[in-house]
């Protein structure tokens, strides 16, 4: 299934546990695009974990090489799924949505924190005081600021999130 018509890029953004990555992959294969999870460039690109640089530089640290990475894309017919923290970067959000779509993958914080087994050590760029909630609340915000289209995953398979995406992308209802 392919958009009508193409568009640059689909820019997934949402919480930890959203699906972000694993919806990417299967949108992707079903509108015949490239993907990308900026998470492992950026892994790749430090030679570590997201957790090892949140141990050894503190949250901030990760968040401008998060930052970096993300204004170093330049992609074309690719889904993105990007960190949890893309959101913090007025630079880099402004990137990506001029370079494509940005899909917000809105979840209940409930259901977040059930996916989400291994909070303290997953590598989220947030204050290590900060519980997940206190992060939720911060967050939902700028999810809300930059999405083009929010999709509301309650209940939803991946590959129902994919076609909702689908069907907004292609100027149907969300």
């Amino acid at each position: 299934m392919s958009l009508n018509p193409p568009i640059r890029n689909i820019v997934l953004i949402g919480m930890p546990g959203a699906g972000k990555s694993t919806v990417g992959v299967i949108l992707a294969k079903m509108a015949a695009m490239g993907f990308v999870d900026t998470d492992l460039l950026l892994q790749a690109s430090e030679g570590r974990s997201l957790q090892e640089i949140v141990d050894q530089e503190g949250f901030m640290a990760l968040r401008a090489i998060e930052e970096r990475v993300l204004l170093g894309l330049d992609l074309q017919g690719h889904v993105i799924a990007t960190g949890g923290s893309a959101v913090y970067s007025e630079a880099a959000m402004g990137h990506l949505k001029g370079a494509g779509v940005v899909v917000f993958l809105d979840a209940a914080a409930e259901t977040l924190e059930r996916r989400i087994q291994d909070f303290a050590t997953r590598g989220i760029a947030r204050r290590p005081d900060q519980s997940f909630a206190e992060l939720y609340g911060e967050r939902l915000a700028l999810y809300h600021r930059y999405a083009d289209i929010r999709i509301d995953c309650a209940g939803l398979t991946q590959e129902a999130v994919c076609a909702r995406i689908i069907r907004a992308l292609d100027g149907g209802k969300a």
